[in-house]
């Protein structure tokens, strides 16, 4: 099933409700809002992997939300609105949207074309869903500048050294470091026997962001070459 998070924005609630129902089916996790404020404020505190957002509602509006949203994220966003006009349907893609749906709607259509928008989004990204300063690897968001790790909504208390080595392997995923590697990006210094200290350092990483730490999820190792994160999550 997916694990994807979709934003549902619409001062509609019988078409928040019927669109969540659809989209709940199909495994997404759903967040409603009622107006673009709304929305902004949940974009703030919550992962978010796509957008549903209608054109008319009050206090901010779905093209004036949708302009916010491109300032700081790339993540698909679906257009609604009972709008049939070419103009309107232009404006709503110029200002960031990727799709536009028009009411009344096929929930089942509006379904497809979310699966293709993030299909399409997870491809170009290589599964990992980021905004600026930020990286997102599965249920655990990396804040670079902030030096945060929140894993299922709790924060992980990593050291800087602990840090900086996520920070490497999740830049870098699906490729394979060394322990010389790690340790001469980390301590800019040269590796001279370092492997223990890597090694330690990797393990407390695991426990902390690990269920289990001797079957990973996350900092996989190779053995004999180093560790890696999966592209894939």
């Amino acid at each position: 099933m997916s694990k994807e998070t979709i934003l549902v924005v619409d001062d509609e609630k019988e078409i928040r409700d019927l669109i969540a129902i659809y989209l709940n089916n199909e495994g997404y996790k759903v967040i409603q809002a009622s107006d673009g404020e709304e929305g902004l404020d949940i974009l703030k505190n919550q992962e978010v992997h796509l957008i549903v957002l209608d054109i008319m509602m009050p206090n901010i509006n779905g093209i004036q939300m949708c302009m916010k949203v491109r300032e700081i994220a790339e993540m698909p966003i679906i257009m609604l609105s009972a709008k049939t006009q070419d103009m309107d349907k232009i404006l709503g893609l110029t200002t960031g949207a990727d799709d536009y749906v028009i009411k009344p709607f096929n929930p089942l259509e509006l379904v497809a074309r979310v699966k293709s928008q993030l299909r399409r989004y997870m491809k170009m990204t290589g599964g990992m869903m980021q905004k600026e300063n930020e990286i997102q690897i599965g249920e655990m968001l990396i804040n670079v500048s902030t030096h945060q790790v929140i894993l299922e909504n709790q924060e992980i208390k990593l050291t800087p050294r602990e840090f900086s080595i996520l920070e490497l392997l999740a830049r870098n995923r699906g490729l394979v470091f060394s322990a010389d590697q790690i340790y001469e990006s980390v301590w800019k210094e040269r590796s001279f026997q370092s492997d223990n200290t890597v090694m330690v350092h990797i393990r407390k990483i695991r426990e902390k962001i690990e269920e289990n730490s001797r079957k990973p999820r996350y900092i996989k190792t190779v053995w004999g070459v180093g560790y890696k994160i999966e592209k894939e999550h």
